[in-house]
């Protein structure tokens, strides 16, 4: 009995490390991750030559290495010989930081590693992770806490390391949380059986003994969901809390590969154990704990800006656009559209449907240059659920309501005697193809861009294994800012590709819960009516064109035959079909790049004069007395 309350006491009780010893221990791993990092380049160091995986001639095209200020300070050590002179130099000074002694000369050691990782940083695109960024972040801190002044600043940038290891692994641990894997005990295994992080002896386990494999993520789910609870009790939770953290470093540095996790991440763990031991210990009696209380008003006032910014993106993206109309469908909803271009009697309606996760402003391009270039008169409308259009109904949904908002949205909102063509992106032309149906003559054409093709899950071996990644990406998405995280989200690069005048609309939009909820909702429904197509597609009795773009037929072909699909089913009802590529163009850069939008736009508008224009009455009775005279 009295072994086992030993035993209980070393386990639980808090580690008496002081201030200096926490440092030393600290900079000595991170030292060992920069060793091994450098170590691994000079060992690797083919790759940074021509055509290597690093040849900077490639690397310095890439977004983040085109920023003149990166691309300048990266073109002095882009040499290869430089690049290999720092490397060697970084070995050297790691191989010191490992050697006993406390003397200030640490402090730049330190942050010399700290400094060329960073510089060396866009050079290696291939070959960094996160363990590099970890240790990074240590270096620097540690040599400014080298360099303090006095004990309540070094004590400030300790308790910095030790609340941002606590972020990682709670944050790591609620993100796998939110996904449907690591839940379900299937992550283990898939990771293992890949062939980047994969380890199969590890796989054959978790296949022979799967109530293991599932008690071991849930285990991992536990412990970094559950990491900051290494606060409480005084600090007796703090040596089992740093053991399991560490032996997870170890089993990933062993099974996938990652062996310099197996140092970075451990390189704050004397952080935490300096801020969670009791001040009544002697080794921290002097600790200044300020730094928590400036954290959590640091905290609070974030979250209050974030709720602030929230709210005013959420007026944003509901507001609608100053001369914004509404219609009421028979489903209930409260569909919102603008009407834009010339409004010529003679013309048709060219209405335009948004596609999955997106949004009616993406047309912004094309609609302008239909609208002011070419005269043509323009719809644009959400569909309900999607900024500020609303879905009231509450039976489960369908497609078909989606076709149904659309039926009712071009028989009530334009004039009875209007005919339209209806041009669409992606799941919107889909929608569209559907609604043929329904509005009969009143279509004048069908203008597919990038379209989705209902049988694409059961054709396109790419689209299937996409769809499970592209499921787990829209259900987070729509947790996550559910739960008010879209105020972190950055701003993606198409945004600002976008007229001026609608990137802040499309941004606010792209951050709303209410975009992912109605993608959301909309992708599960798709998925199972997709997935489950058979057969040939309904003849279409209208003109139909089918706008694609290059990127998208040349990863995947089966779309090309897809979309030659969509065109014979025009054919099979006897009207005109066609298909034509917009070179260098994607599946979104065809609506958000200002050249590839307005080329698609032009061969729209071909389109829509060649065979959509309501006929000459003289020009149509010319054949009819032709062929009355042969009769006769």
């Amino acid at each position: 009995m009295m072994r086992i309350k030993k035993i209980a006491s070393a386990l639980f009780s808090p580690v008496p490390i002081n201030r200096d010893r926490a440092i030393g221990i600290s900079e000595r791993l991170a030292a060992l991750s920069s060793l091994s990092s450098s170590l691994e380049y000079l060992h690797q160091h083919r790759n940074l030559g021509p055509g290597g995986l690093n040849d900077w001639e490639i690397m310095k095209q890439t977004p983040e290495s085109k920023i003149p200020a990166v691309q300048k300070i990266t073109d002095v050590v882009s040499g290869r010989r430089t690049t290999l002179a720092l490397h060697a130099t970084r070995v050297a000074c790691s191989a010191a930081m490992l050697l006993p002694g406390n003397g200030r000369w640490r402090a730049a050691g330190n942050l010399y590693l700290a400094a060329t990782t960073t510089l060396l940083q866009a050079r290696h695109r291939y070959g960094t992770d996160g363990s590099d960024q970890v240790a990074t972040q240590v270096q620097a801190v540690n040599g400014l806490a080298r360099l303090a002044p006095s004990p309540q600043v070094k004590d400030a940038l300790m308790w910095y390391l030790a609340l941002q290891a606590n972020m990682s692994y709670a944050a790591s641990g609620w993100a796998k949380m939110a996904g449907t894997k690591w839940r379900d005990g299937s992550a283990l295994p898939g990771v293992m059986r890949t062939r980047t992080y994969g380890f199969e002896p590890a796989y054959r386990l978790t296949q022979r003994y799967p109530r293991a494999s599932k008690v071991v993520q849930h285990s991992v789910l536990a412990m970094e969901c559950l990491f900051p609870v290494v606060y409480l009790a005084g600090g007796r939770l703090t040596r089992p809390m740093i053991a399991s953290a560490a032996g997870f470093h170890v089993a990933n540095a062993f099974v996938m590969g990652l062996g310099r996790f197996m140092t970075a991440f451990p390189a704050m763990h004397p952080m935490i154990a300096y801020t969670t031991a009791p001040r009544t210990l002697p080794a921290v009696a002097g600790r200044d704990d300020r730094m928590v209380k400036t954290a959590l008003v640091l905290l609070a006032g974030g979250a209050a800006a974030a709720g602030v910014l929230a709210t005013q993106r959420r007026a944003r993206a509901v507001a609608g656009w100053p001369k914004s109309r509404t219609v009421t469908t028979r489903c209930g909803n409260i569909l919102t559209y603008d009407v834009g271009g010339r409004d010529h009697p003679d013309r048709p309606i060219l209405v335009f449907n948004h596609g999955l996760a997106s949004t009616p402003e993406h047309f912004a391009w094309i609609i302008e240059r239909l609208a002011f270039d070419h005269g043509q008169p323009v719809v644009s409308y959400a569909r309900a659920g999607y900024g500020p259009s609303r879905r009231v109904r509450s039976a489960p949904y369908t497609l078909q309501e989606s076709v149904d908002d659309l039926v009712d949205l071009v028989r009530e909102a334009l004039p009875d005697d209007r005919k339209v063509v209806l041009v669409g992106h992606s799941l919107g032309a889909e929608f569209n193809r559907r609604a043929v149906a329904q509005l009969g003559d009143r279509v004048a054409g069908v203008v597919y861009l990038d379209p989705s093709h209902p049988g694409q899950l059961v054709r396109s071996d790419k689209q299937r294994k996409g769809m499970e990644l592209f499921t787990d990406s829209t259900h987070e998405m729509a947790r996550w800012t559910k739960a008010g995280f879209g105020a972190l989200m950055t701003r993606p690069r198409w945004v600002d590709e976008l007229p001026y005048p609608y990137r802040d609309k499309v941004f606010s939009l792209y951050t709303d819960a209410r975009l992912w909820s109605a993608a959301s909702r909309e992708w599960d429904v798709v998925r199972e009516e997709f997935g489950r197509f058979e057969g040939d597609l309904e003849p279409v009795p209208a003109p139909g064109l089918v706008v694609a773009a290059q990127l998208t037929v040349d990863v995947d072909p089966e779309q090309l035959l897809m979309y030659h699909d969509l065109v014979r089913a025009h054919q099979a009802a006897g009207r005109p079909g066609d298909v034509t590529v917009v070179e260098r163009a994607g599946h979104d850069t065809i609506l958000t790049n200002a050249r590839f939008a307005r080329t698609a736009a032009d061969r729209l508008a071909a389109f829509v004069e060649q065979h959509c224009m309501p006929s000459d009455p003289q020009t149509a009775a010319a054949p009819q007395r032709e062929a009355a005279g042969k009769g006769e």
